[in-house]
């Protein structure tokens, strides 16, 4: 199948070995998921209508940014409201596509680079982590966008199933994960390990698996993403959720995950450095009163910038600064996201970063 541009719909990669670029690579654009006004946010909505609007307006002062939209209405209403507040046309694009939900890290394409520069993105099968919720229209999200022209690059399908948030690269070979999430039976259930190894390495061009047995936040619906809990801030550099609280549930699995982090060895065998994020207040529903999973490994790297997930904590500073020391040449911006954790995600679990290359940018300039 082709799209609109004459890019193909692959289950094929045409180059081998393809890498899986690193999230501070140069990007085309942060891709977002505007939430359905019949959907799971619709108690919520003008909340987290409003913290979207604060993601899209913090990031196209770096770089573009491209949203997906269910409904026309809402695409007129957002593009009146986006040039209103002075956006630039050439820095926001909305595409009108059917959608489940917002969760654009776990819909949203991988992408992917081969040794002579050509790049892809790679579409993995999104099942509503394991099941759990409805997820057909945000699976094929990504083939209705190659077929109104979005991408500039071949689309690679894949019947393995896998979310963005499930992993985090170095873009020097490295992959690190959760057992709990890629491992888990409700994701690949005839795969074994060793073959889900093959699968990664075979498609993303990694060399080695840093596996993670323990850490977990209560209230995720993910299975333990590896984006709630640890991060990849440069080839030597990881920032990790640490709980100091031993009366804490967490603190046992925490402090788990914090020791096999120092065991960790980057390829040249060196230790990682190891930069401890704070853990905030527990944060509670206040409808039925269970526990959310707020966490400042949720930041989102753009262009120029870190947006930090934020929740009115006092350890939104401590948080804010342990990033500026992970990133010292990147701009940190807080994004409030308290309204965020009550649908048990966070910032970045709203974005996907569109490596540069991935999208055709010609279409920003046609809607100015």
């Amino acid at each position: 199948m082709l799209d609109l541009q004459g890019h193909k719909s692959t289950d094929t990669l045409a180059h081998s070995p393809y890498r899986l670029l690193p999230e501070w690579h140069p990007q085309d654009a942060l891709q977002l998921t505007w939430p359905r006004a019949d959907g799971d946010w619709q108690p919520l909505l003008e909340r987290i209508e409003a913290t979207l609007e604060r993601i899209v307006l913090a990031a196209a002062c770096y770089q573009r940014v491209i949203v997906s939209v269910s409904e026309a209405a809402t695409r007129a209403r957002l593009e009146f409201r986006f040039a209103s507040l002075g956006v630039a046309s050439e820095r926001l694009l909305f595409v009108q596509a059917a959608t489940d939900d917002t969760w654009a890290r776990d819909h949203g394409p991988l992408g992917v680079m081969a040794e002579n520069g050509e790049m892809a993105l790679l579409d993995y099968t999104f099942t509503g982590w394991g099941g759990k919720f409805p997820a057909s229209r945000d699976n094929a999200l990504t083939q209705a966008l190659g077929e109104q022209g979005v991408w500039a690059c071949d689309v690679v399908t894949r019947a393995l199933v896998l979310e963005g948030g499930g992993i985090e690269t170095d873009g020097q070979g490295t992959l690190m994960a959760t057992k709990e999430c890629l491992l888990n039976p409700n994701r690949n259930p005839t795969l074994s390990q060793a073959e889900i190894e093959h699968a990664l390495k075979a498609d993303l061009g990694v060399e080695r698996i840093l596996w993670l047995a323990n850490g977990f936040l209560e209230g995720d619906d993910t299975d333990s993403h590896i984006d709630t809990l640890a991060r990849f801030c440069s080839p030597d550099t990881i920032a990790y959720v640490r709980c100091d609280d031993e009366t804490d549930p967490h603190y046992p699995a925490l402090k788990a995950m914090e020791a096999e982090l120092l065991a960790f060895r980057q390829l040249n065998g060196a230790p990682y450095r190891l930069i401890a994020l704070p853990w905030p207040d527990a944060a509670f529903d206040p409808d039925d009163g269970h526990r959310l999973p707020a966490t400042y490994a949720n930041f989102t790297i753009i262009n120029g910038a870190v947006l930090v997930p934020t929740y009115a904590d006092p350890a939104d500073l401590a948080a804010l600064n342990a990033l500026a020391e992970a990133f010292p040449e990147r701009q940190i911006v807080p994004i409030e996201c308290q309204s965020v954790i009550r649908q048990h995600g966070s910032l970045h679990c709203l974005t996907m970063q569109l490596p540069q290359g991935t999208l055709n940018t010609a279409l920003f300039k046609e809607a100015s």
